[in-house]
């Protein structure tokens, strides 16, 4: 499953047509302890760069942005109960969204791990 990265700290995990977003382990570690998350709802349409969820830390709120177009298939509710997974598995369990994609081509423009990695060591 290919994973690519935004320069605002997003990644995406893509499974076909479906996938998988959420922030970086440098953003959670940018943001501090998260106490609160609001995620989208299923069915909710964003375009590349819409603001899709909230993040909230004890130092800052945070938009999430959507890193390409498509059609939430499911928040992860499991951060309502738990928004510290953000700090604990923010490349894991930690995700904020399902999507599924309505322009693929719109991947083509975001980072591989390497690329990422990159940008990160040079802020």
């Amino acid at each position: 499953m290919p994973r690519y990265f935004t320069q605002d700290h997003e990644w995406i995990d893509v499974d076909g047509d479906s996938a998988t977003v959420g922030i970086t382990d440098y953003a959670q570690g940018q943001l501090g302890d998260v106490v609160f998350v609001e995620v989208p709802d299923a069915g909710r349409v964003v375009a590349k760069g819409d603001d899709a969820a909230v993040v909230e830390s004890v130092k800052a709120a945070s938009d999430v942005y959507a890193p390409v177009s498509g059609t939430v298939i499911e928040g992860n509710s499991g951060l309502d109960a738990d928004p510290s997974l953000v700090n604990s598995a923010p490349e894991g369990d930690g995700w904020f969204f399902r999507m599924a994609l309505s322009d693929p081509s719109e991947l083509e423009g975001l980072m591989d791990a390497a690329a990422y990695q990159t940008y990160v060591d040079s802020l």
